[in-house]
C-alpha cells in the first residue's frame, strides 16, 4: 500500500532542540575524560622559512609536562584529499608556510602548563622569502612554495564546451568585467577542538567537529600508520561547518600523537584566533567574466578566468576551484562556455570549500547580466528567465538534470517581493537585486560515494536507527528519524539514532557534498522499507490479510479499510522473536554519477544525480553620504525537491542568506600585514552580523519533487547562500546607479563606486544618469 504520509511535509521540532537549548549537548569542547591533558601549539612566526632545528628539552623537563611532539618525531606522512594533492605535512620537518602552522605541541597535566612549556621550546628558523597575493606568487622570481608546482600553481581547471569563439563573434553585446573579494572566514561559534582517547585493545578513538568521521578515521590512519579499525572517530554536537570541517586538520593528528605518546586522554581546544587561521578560510578570488549576448538577452558565449588564493596547501582544491562554475553551469543555460581556473599557493592559511562558493565568482556573473540587461534595455528578471535551466536538459560538462523548478523560483520570489512593481520605479538610492544559483547533490566519491543504514528493533516496538550520516547543524539527525518514523509508522520519540560513529555504522560519504539528504536519506528509506516488509510478513498470517494490503501507522500494523484488525508493533516484534526472527532493515544507497568524472583530467560526464536550484530578491536603501546599506527585505525561494520539514528548510533558507547575505556580503573580510599576519582574527575586529544586522525575510519552498530523491528530497539552502550575496550585489548596485565589483558591500567600497559614477556621469542621483 502507498505510505499515507503523516511525517513528511509536516512543522515538527528537531529531535535535537531539547538538548542544544537545555545545555546538555556535549561538543568536543566539553567532553572531560578521567586522567585528561591539556595541549598546546607552537605556532610559527614566520610566513616562509626553514625548520633548522627543534629543541624540546627544556619543554619536558617541565613537571608536569607529559608528552612533547613536533614533526621531527613522526612518519612524515603528507595529507591530501587526492594522491595529487598530497603536500601537507601536518606537522611540519623542513618548511613552515604561513604564520600560525603548528610546528610543535605539548600534553600537561594543565593547560596553563602546557602553554608554559610550549614557549620552551625553541625552533631555530631561517626566513625565506615569501608571497601573499596571487600576483607576486606566479611572477616569474618568486619563491616557490612547493618546487614540484612551477609559477605557484596549485590547481588549474580548465573546462569548455561550444564554440566560444564562435558565440562571441555571433553576439550582439559583448562584455568584459572583473570582480574580486579578499578572503572570509566560516567562523563557527564552536571553536575547533579535538580529543584522543588511547583505549586497552590498542585502538584509538577521537572527537572533533567533522563532517565525514569515515574519510576522518581513513586519512588519520594513513597518518598515524595504524590500522583502520584501529582508528574510530567517534560523535559529538558540532556548532556550524558551512564547508569548512570537511578537510583533515593538524589538530586531530597532533592531539592523537600526544595521546599515544602520554597514554592518557588528550584534549586540544583553540583559542578564536587559532580557529580562524589553523582550520581554514574563504578563497581570495579575482574573477574576469567576458559574455556574450543576442539581442533578446539570450547568453550565446562565456568565458570566465578566476585567480584563487589558495594559502599554503592544497587542502580541497580541486573541488573548490571547480563548484564555482559547476554551480554556474547548473543554473544557466550555456551554448558555449569556457573556464579556467587557477589557485594559486600563497603564504597566507589555507583556503577550503565554503558555502558560499566565492563572492566574487557568483556574484560577478549575475552583476554582469544586471549590467548588460540594461544596455540591451531588458528587465534582469526577464533576462533571467531566458536563460533559466529547465528539466530535462544537460549542462555543459554533461550532467542530465532530471528535476528543476529555477523559473518557478525566480517567479515566485518576484512576485512576492513586487519585483515588477518596483524595478525601475524606487525612488533615489533605493534599489533592488535579483540573485539565481543552483547546487549540485553530491559528486563522484568513489568507493565513498554511497551510503548505507540498518534498523534494529527492542522488544517493545522502539526502533534503534544507525547511520554514518553527520549533523553539522542542518538538522541532518531529524531527517533520518522523520524519514525512519513516516516508512515505520512511529513517533520519532519512538527512534533512538546511532550515527556519525565509525566503529558502528556503516559508511557515509559526509555530509560536506550536499547529499545528506538525498543519499543518506535514501539509505534510510530503504532499511525502514525493508524491516517494514518483515514486520508485513510477521503480521500478514495473523491477520488474515495480504502484506500489500497492511498499512503501518501510530506504532500500529492495520488492514487497509478494517481499523478494527490491527496488531500493536510491539507484539509483531516479539511474535518474530518466539520464532528466532530478529527484524533488521538494511538499505544502501549511492547516486548514479559518472566514475569516469575527474576533478581536473577529465572534467565531463554525471556529476551528480540531481541539482537543486534557488533564487533570491533583495530590496536596500544606501545612503550616498556615508555609504551605509540598510537591507529593506529579502525574498528567499529554492527548489529543494521536497520539503521534509518546512521548518527547518525555512531554518536552512534564512541562515543561508545571513550567512552569504547580509553577513559575508555586506561586512566580512580578512585584513593582513605585509609580512602575512592576520589583522582581524577575532571576534572584536572579524566582523559578522549581529542579531539586529539580520533583515526582514520571507520564505518561499518551490517543489519540484525529485523522482530519485527520499520523499522527493534534495538539498535544501546551499543555493539561498549564493543567491542571497548575489541579490545584494545587484540590489546596491542598483541604488546607486553603478556597479559594486568588489565585495564585501561596505561603506568605503560603495563609497568608491559613487566616486567612480560621480566622475563618470556628474551629480545625478540614484538610477540610471
Amino acid at each position: 500500500m502507498p505510505v499515507e504520509q503523516s511525517l513528511i511535509g509536516s512543522r515538527m521540532p528537531r529531535v535535537d532542540s531539547e538538548a542544544k537549548a537545555t545545555g546538555r549537548a556535549i561538543f568536543t569542547g566539553d567532553i572531560s575524560l578521567p586522567g585528561m591533558l591539556q595541549a598546546k601549539v607552537l605556532r610559527s612566526p614566520y610566513a616562509h622559512a626553514r625548520i633548522k632545528s627543534i629543541d624540546t628539552q627544556k619543554a619536558e623537563a617541565l613537571p608536569g609536562v607529559r608528552a612533547v611532539v613536533s614533526g621531527m618525531n613522526t612518519a612524515g606522512v603528507k595529507w591530501g584529499v587526492f594522491r595529487y594533492t598530497r603536500d601537507q605535512k601536518l606537522l611540519p620537518q623542513e618548511r613552515v608556510r604561513y604564520v600560525g602552522e603548528g610546528v610543535a605541541a605539548v600534553a600537561a597535566d594543565t593547560l596553563e602548563i602546557a602553554q608554559e612549556a610550549a614557549s620552551l621550546i625553541k625552533v631555530d628558523y631561517e626566513p625565506l622569502p615569501a608571497v601573499f597575493n596571487v600576483w607576486d606568487a606566479m611572477a616569474p622570481d618568486a619563491p616557490l612554495l612547493h618546487e614540484d608546482h612551477p609559477g605557484n600553481i596549485n590547481v588549474h581547471v580548465a573546462i569548455e564546451a561550444g564554440e566560444v569563439e564562435e558565440g562571441f563573434a555571433g553576439s550582439y553585446l559583448v562584455r568584459e568585467d572583473t570582480f574580486t573579494a579578499p578572503e572570509d572566514s566560516y567562523f563557527m561559534t564552536e571553536p575547533y577542538a579535538a580529543v584522543a582517547n588511547p583505549r586497552q585493545d590498542g585502538s584509538l578513538e577521537l572527537w572533533m567537529p567533522n563532517a565525514a568521521p569515515h574519510q576522518k578515521a581513513k586519512a588519520l590512519a594513513n597518518a598515524l600508520k595504524m590500522p583502520l579499525n584501529k582508528v574510530i572517530v567517534r560523535k559529538s554536537y558540532i556548532g556550524g561547518a558551512f564547508g569548512g570541517r570537511s578537510d583533515v586538520f593538524p589538530a586531530e593528528f597532533i592531539t592523537a600523537l600526544l595521546s599515544l605518546e602520554s597514554d592518557r586522554p588528550v584534549r586540544l581546544c583553540f583559542t578564536r584566533e587559532e580557529n580562524s587561521l589553523a582550520t581554514r578560510k574563504g578563497h581570495g578570488m579575482y574573477t574576469i567574466v567576458k559574455t556574450g549576448m543576442d539581442k533578446q538577452g539570450r547568453v550565446l558565449a562565456r568565458d570566465v578566468t578566476c585567480y584563487m588564493d589558495g594559502g599554503a596547501y592544497s587542502s580541497t582544491g580541486p573541488i573548490a576551484t571547480s563548484v564555482p562554475f559547476l554551480c554556474h553551469e547548473q543554473c544557466y543555460r550555456l551554448p558555449a562556455v569556457r573556464y579556467n581556473g587557477y589557485r594559486v599557493y600563497t603564504n597566507k592559511p589555507i583556503g577550503g570549500m565554503y558555502r558560499v562558493h566565492g563572492r566574487a565568482w557568483a556574484t560577478g556573473v549575475d552583476l554582469q547580466l544586471d549590467i548588460m540587461a540594461e544596455e540591451l534595455g531588458l528587465d534582469p528578471l526577464e533576462l533571467r528567465l531566458r536563460n533559466a535551466r529547465q528539466a530535462g536538459e544537460t549542462t555543459p560538462t554533461g550532467s542530465y538534470v532530471q528535476s528543476c523548478r529555477l523559473s518557478q523560483c525566480i517567479e515566485q520570489s518576484a512576485e512576492k517581493a513586487g519585483w515588477r512593481e518596483k524595478y525601475g520605479k524606487l525612488p533615489a538610492y533605493h534599489g533592488i537585486g535579483l540573485g539565481t544559483n543552483s547546487v549540485q547533490t553530491g559528486f563522484p566519491l568513489g568507493i565513498r560515494g554511497g551510503s548505507a543504514a540498518i534498523i534494529k528493533f527492542n522488544e517493545d516496538g522502539g526502533a534503534t536507527l544507525i547511520s554514518g550520516v553527520v549533523d553539522n547543524g542542518q538538522g541532518n539527525d531529524n531527517m533520518l528519524v522523520q524519514i525512519a518514523a513516516e516508512i515505520l509508522g512511529l513517533d520519532p520519540r519512538d527512534i533512538q539514532l546511532i550515527s556519525a560513529d565509525t566503529e558502528a555504522t556503516p559508511n557515509d560519504p559526509g555530509a560536506y557534498s550536499m547529499q545528506a539528504t538525498f543519499t543518506g536519506g535514501n539509505a534510510v528509506l530503504l532499511a525502514a522499507t525493508d524491516a517494514r516488509d518483515q514486520i508485513f510478513e510477521e503480521a500478514a498470517q495473523a491477520l488474515e490479510a495480504h502484506t500489500r494490503d497492511l498499512v503501518a501507522k501510530d506504532r500500529s500494523i492495520y488492514v487497509a479499510g478494517a481499523p478494527d484488525k490491527a496488531l500493536p508493533l510491539a507484539k509483531v516484534i516479539r511474535m518474530a522473536l518466539l520464532k528466532g526472527n530478529n527484524i533488521i532493515g538494511r538499505g544502501s544507497f549511492a547516486s548514479k554519477v559518472d566514475h569516469r568524472r575527474e576533478w581536473l583530467k577529465n572534467p565531463q560526464g554525471q556529476l551528480s544525480e540531481t541539482f537543486s536550484f534557488g533564487a533570491t530578491i533583495a530590496e536596500v536603501k544606501v545612503d550616498p553620504e556615508t555609504g551605509e546599506v540598510d537591507i529593506l527585505n529579502m525574498v528567499l525561494s529554492q527548489d529543494c525537491g521536497k520539503a521534509l520539514n518546512p521548518m527547518l528548510v525555512e531554518g536552512q533558507f534564512e541562515g543561508g542568506a545571513v550567512m552569504g547575505g547580509s553577513s559575508g556580503m555586506m561586512k566580512e573580510e580578512h585584513l593582513w600585514t605585509k609580512e602575512g599576519l592576520c589583522l582581524n582574527p577575532g571576534f572584536l575586529d572579524y566582523k559578522v552580523a549581529l542579531p539586529l544586522d539580520v533583515p526582514p525575510m520571507e520564505n518561499v519552498i518551490v517543489e519540484s519533487i525529485d523522482p530519485t530523491g527520499p520523499f522527493g528530497a534534495k538539498e535544501a539552502g546551499m543555493s539561498v547562500a549564493m543567491s542571497a550575496a548575489q541579490a545584494l550585489a545587484g540590489a546596491v548596485s542598483n541604488a546607486i546607479g553603478w556597479p559594486v565589483m568588489e565585495y564585501p558591500l561596505t561603506p568605503d567600497r560603495v563609497l568608491n563606486a559613487l566616486a567612480q559614477k560621480k566622475a563618470a556621469y556628474g551629480d545625478s542621483k540614484g538610477g540610471k544618469p
